[in-house]
């Protein structure tokens, strides 16, 4: 949570006459608003008749006065003349998509919206805050338009305020964060789809005419199905390395919609919001709507670019303790589900010390007595301990974490309810569901809703409470397993078609009240997976839970694309027993961001143990590129025998590769070096490979030693084959001080 520091306001008049441009005959008096940060600008233009124009995002030009000439070096028909608003209303004259749809109180469904004014914010040397205003010539309606720009990072947020005076209530039928305007030869949409276990598969195609639509309907999980992120090239389709892109997310971790529309003068719209699905608000007059931000970023030298800038962005301004921290983990879910005790706890905290990881979690199962949590069909909803499995409560189980020398934190499910549940006999009004038809489940479960504010302080108490009682209390896995079916709010009654979006704001009130109070307090954001990955959400998160597979051929692939949008400090990646793969395997894979595990600590042998150890130690040392330095990808795994991943300090001095065997047929291996990438080609670097199994020996020279010119042109053959899958080397350079 990052502090805001001293404010300075640059007047709306002098900036409007500072950049007041007397343009050709053609354009008569236009103004241009340019959005700049240090690679990239956005520039605005206000016509003539006061239309509000988006005319360029990318490159930032040497000579800003040139932005005023770019409008007319286009020669495209527009019937309209509205396809290149910067946010295009409808009932006028707009032909495309809207961003925004309204109905007046007096049920008239048109809107304009002309150009007022526009003030720059500057908040510190690195953000600044462009406010526009738009208003309804015949309307008494007002849209104010935000862009939050983080110069150094080339990251913009952007999100807009909608309110009116008009006497009676206002139907808002489309309500958009964002609407962006690019010019290009062609557009490719790289996006994503999946569902359990299968999160974040990718497929990239180029957009044609019409609308492309990437969107969710289900209330919570939201990304479950099509994640709210996703990349545009620009002319071509961009690689790693080569090529204009552009990266988009939502911060909304509800219903979302973004629409791509290729217009007819084949320039590609995009809109970016909440979803209107069953979604109309009703807005009265004076009430201020507010949109979710859609974060956005522009390169012009590919994918791994755009990637370093969001990451950059989010570890600096966006993620709790982003620049900070993370504790490794030991996990009881999948070597006890939910029958345990406290003898067995009490066991595995003695071996959360022997594997030597900081914390042990509790998962699953620990509450409940007139429904025991004794499976996944009972319980939700009554957050007192079981007695029959923890006599001594969770008051006993930090104490006892703290006489082995590590931290305790548990799970919890708070927004969610069973049927079989002590809160749902006492609170059916506080359940999700439609009165006149049969309740559907979602893992034997339901929703809570938050819409209601006596549910909200229901939640917040089910934190604060195990907070207050455990002062010692240091993690909280924070889950949610359903999807909102047979959408009804007792609460709302009338504005049902609330629900959606106040579900949602319920639940960030909830999570603003924690974080007020626990500030810093490690937080794992999950949904039964990877459902709810998002930067509204991880606002209040140190992490995410990427996938319930944590089988590590399937992770490498999982992380690889969740990489493009989140620092892997996010990442929490668990060693479990999925897979066939050694331990080490395993281990290398999850050492790729946050490391934890799953495993039964008294089944490893004294080899697997030792190499444990060894591997704990090695990413102690190197935690802190992997945390907080530049990410490369070197070979993708989609495309290769092996996939090969880089993290690499801020002043270039140490560097990490992990390397993976993802193609197990006959013969298959690095045939030829893989070039390094973000290094100083002047510097002198040694080659070494860690994470060495006990009784094995490294095939490669460990006093390889080079400049950073040659590895990143010849590059390094780590040597990985079906003997030796997976590969991590230590890049460090020479004459400095070596990792700790």
């Amino acid at each position: 949570m990052k502090s805001i520091n001293r404010i300075k306001i640059i007047p709306t008049c002098l900036t409007a006459l500072a950049l007041l441009i007397v343009t050709s005959k053609t354009f008569a008096q236009t103004l241009s608003i340019p959005v700049e940060t240090e690679h990239n600008a956005l520039v605005l233009q206000v016509d003539k008749d006061k239309n509000l124009k988006m005319v360029y995002y990318g490159t930032k030009l040497s000579s800003p006065s040139e932005y005023q000439y770019i409008q007319n070096m286009y020669k495209q028909p527009d019937d309209s003349g509205v396809l290149d608003d910067a946010y295009t209303p409808s009932g006028s004259t707009n032909l495309a998509e809207p961003a925004i749809t309204v109905t007046h109180a007096d049920g008239n469904k048109s809107l304009n919206l002309a150009y007022v004014s526009h003030q720059v914010t500057k908040i510190d040397d690195d953000v600044s805050l462009l406010t526009v205003t738009l208003k309804d010539p015949a309307y008494d309606f007002e849209v104010k338009l935000f862009y939050k720009t983080y110069y150094k990072e080339d990251v913009t947020e952007q999100w807009s305020v909608i309110k009116h005076q008009e006497k009676g209530i206002v139907t808002l039928n489309k309500f958009a964060s964002a609407n962006l305007n690019l010019k290009g030869t062609g557009f490719w949409l790289k996006q994503y789809h999946g569902n359990w276990a299968k999160e974040m598969q990718p497929e990239e195609a180029k957009l044609t005419h019409g609308i492309k639509t990437i969107d969710t309907k289900l209330g919570t999980r939201a990304n479950l199905y099509e994640p709210s992120m996703f990349m545009v090239s620009i002319d071509k389709p961009a690689t790693e390395d080569e090529g204009k892109v552009l990266f988009g997310a939502m911060e909304w971790s509800g219903n979302f919609r973004v629409d791509l529309e290729l217009d007819p003068a084949n320039n590609l719209r995009l809109i970016a919001g909440m979803n209107d699905a069953a979604s109309e608000y009703h807005l009265k007059p004076s009430e201020e709507f507010t949109t979710p931000a859609f974060l956005y970023t522009f390169s012009d030298h590919g994918k791994g670019d755009a990637s370093r800038k969001i990451q950059r962005w989010a570890r600096k301004y966006k993620i709790v303790d982003g620049e900070g921290s993370r504790l490794t983990l030991l996990n009881n879910w999948e070597s006890t589900y939910f029958d345990f005790n406290e003898a067995k706890l009490a066991q595995l905290l003695k071996d959360t010390k022997k594997l030597g990881v900081d914390l042990f979690l509790l998962d699953d199962g620990w509450f409940g007595n007139k429904y025991p949590r004794n499976g996944d069909n009972a319980g939700l909803g009554d957050w007192q301990e079981n007695k029959q499995k923890l006599p001594n409560g969770i008051s006993w189980l930090v104490k006892e974490a703290q006489a082995n020398g590590v931290k305790f934190g548990i799970w919890i499910e708070p927004e969610m309810v069973n049927p079989a549940s002590e809160l749902y006999t006492k609170h059916p009004d506080w359940v999700i569901k439609q009165p006149e038809r049969p309740e559907k489940y979602f893992r034997n479960q339901l929703v809570l809703d938050l819409s209601n504010p006596k549910v909200q302080d229901f939640v917040y108490g089910i934190v604060d409470g195990l907070f207050t009682k455990n002062p010692d209390l240091a993690y909280i896995k924070w889950d949610c397993n359903a999807v909102i079916f047979n959408a009804y709010s007792a609460y709302l009654k009338k504005d049902q078609s609330h629900l959606y979006i106040d579900y949602v704001r319920g639940l960030y009130n909830v999570l603003e009240r924690v974080r007020a109070k626990y500030p810093k307090v490690p937080l794992m954001l999950c949904s039964g997976g990877g459902g709810r990955v998002d930067y509204g959400a991880l606002k209040y998160f140190t992490e995410y839970w990427p996938s319930d597979n944590t089988e590590p051929l399937e992770r490498i692939f999982i992380q690889w694309e969740y990489s493009y949008f989140f620092p892997a400090m996010t990442s929490s990646n668990h060693v479990t027993d999925w897979g066939k793969q050694p331990i080490k395997f395993r281990i290398d894979v999850a050492m790729m961001g946050k490391l934890g595990f799953d495993i039964v600590v008294s089944k490893l042998n004294e080899q697997e143990l030792a190499y444990c150890h060894e591997a704990l130690k090695n990413y102690d040392a190197l935690k802190d590129v992997i945390w907080h330095g530049d990410q490369y990808r070197l070979q993708s795994p989609w495309d290769n025998d092996a996939a090969s991943i880089m993290y690499v300090n801020e002043d270039r001095s140490k560097a990490v590769v992990f390397n993976y065997l993802v193609n197990n047929r006959y013969g298959t291996g690095t045939k030829t070096p893989i070039r390094l990438k973000g290094l100083d080609p002047k510097k002198k670097y040694q080659v070494k490979e860690i994470n060495l199994y006990p009784g094995t020996n490294s095939s490669l020279d460990n006093a390889l030693t080079f400049t950073g010119d040659f590895l990143m042109n010849i590059g390094v053959n780590p040597d990985v084959n079906a003997n030796r899958s997976s590969v991590v080397l230590q890049i460090n350079e020479i004459n400095s001080k070596l990792f700790n």
